[in-house]
């Protein structure tokens, strides 16, 4: 009965494979990542300044739960579009500080970064029912999606990855075919006894 072997892999495609193994971990890692939040029913924005600075740093990232707006109450930390007529053409993440309503039932607030001294110097409505609040926050993580933004860099760092697996693939391809034709030529050893017929 012969035993077939595979072949020995060297240490350093044994590194090579574990690399790229740990490369496709990270990669569904981060996936998951990016599209977890939205499947449990929230909205991800990345802070890029610094008004809420001791509360949350910039380049966090808040994960923000849409509640009814009738459900909003001072102290919550809300991710809205200031009125035109401030100036502001950037979303604001910010903490409610004022709730008032006005003559006609028209709800009015206003908003303060934790960090600033003053509050915003504009009061807005909200006209639509859901209302974006933060209810978590991760240090940091915004950088990456910051980077990512810039087509370059994320043209390496998907391009880089897929590159090496596709590489890794065809290695592992090459080495499976190798070792078929050095099956096929080796030869194969006659066991038992020859069997002789009578004329």
């Amino acid at each position: 009965m012969s035993r077939k072997h595979s072949p020995r892999r060297s240490p350093a495609a044994r590194i090579g494979s574990g690399l790229i193994t740990l490369l496709s971990v990270l990669a569904t890692l981060a996936g998951v990542a990016y599209l977890a939040p939205s499947l449990f029913g929230y909205e991800r924005y990345v802070i890029t300044g610094g008004s809420m600075s001791g509360t949350f740093e910039k380049g966090s990232i808040a994960f923000e739960e849409p509640v009814p707006v009738d459900d909003l109450k001072v102290g919550d930390v809300i991710t809205y579009l200031p009125p035109a007529s401030s100036g502001v053409t950037n979303l604001v993440t910010h903490r409610i500080v004022k709730d008032k309503t006005l003559k006609g039932g028209v709800r009015q607030l206003q908003t303060q970064g934790d960090a600033n001294p003053d509050p915003d110097p504009w009061k807005f409505s909200l006209t639509k029912g859901e209302q974006p609040v933060v209810r978590h926050t991760v240090p940091y993580a915004g950088w990456i999606f910051v980077a990512l933004a810039d087509r370059e860099i994320r043209m390496m760092v998907i391009g880089i990855p897929a590159a090496l697996i596709a590489l890794a693939s065809l290695v592992e391809l090459a080495r499976a075919i190798g070792a078929g034709r050095r099956e096929k030529t080796r030869p194969v050893a006659a066991h038992g006894r020859d069997t002789v017929q009578s004329a």
